[in-house]
């Protein structure tokens, strides 16, 4: 499957902006996705995942500001993030690992399990 992420932007403090992450190929349904950022000079991290069931996990940092989803229908996967701060600014990815043989639940913040990647979008936020 191949990855190709977008809503790059400049927000202020307090903004909002929305990712999209759309899935080529067959049977996005049997992927479990995750979204990982990377700030300059910084190690990649986890940022939120979705089960193929629609189950969610997120990092604490963004806990109750980002919300994950996802549209089977549209091959496609969201990052919705809120409040806004400095400190989120860094060059967002979305992931998937295939998930066929996991239960609809199962979701991974893993990042070296997850086996397609897309090139990333940068998102900064000013203060």
């Amino acid at each position: 499957v191949q990855l190709q992420a977008s809503g790059r932007g400049l927000v202020q403090t307090g903004g909002s902006l929305r990712l999209s992450c759309a899935a080529s190929g067959r049977s996005f349904s049997h992927y479990a996705m995750g979204w990982f950022r990377q700030a300059p000079g910084k190690e990649r991290e986890f940022v939120a995942a979705i089960s193929r069931g629609g189950n969610t996990y997120y990092a604490d940092s963004v806990k109750g500001r980002f919300t994950i989803s996802r549209d089977n229908a549209k091959n496609t996967v969201y990052l919705q993030m809120n409040s806004l701060k400095p400190e989120d600014t860094a060059v967002y990815l979305c992931a998937a690992v295939d998930a066929r043989v996991r239960s609809p639940g199962w979701l991974e913040y893993n990042e070296v399990k997850y086996d397609y990647w897309g090139q990333g979008t940068q998102v900064t936020v000013s203060s």
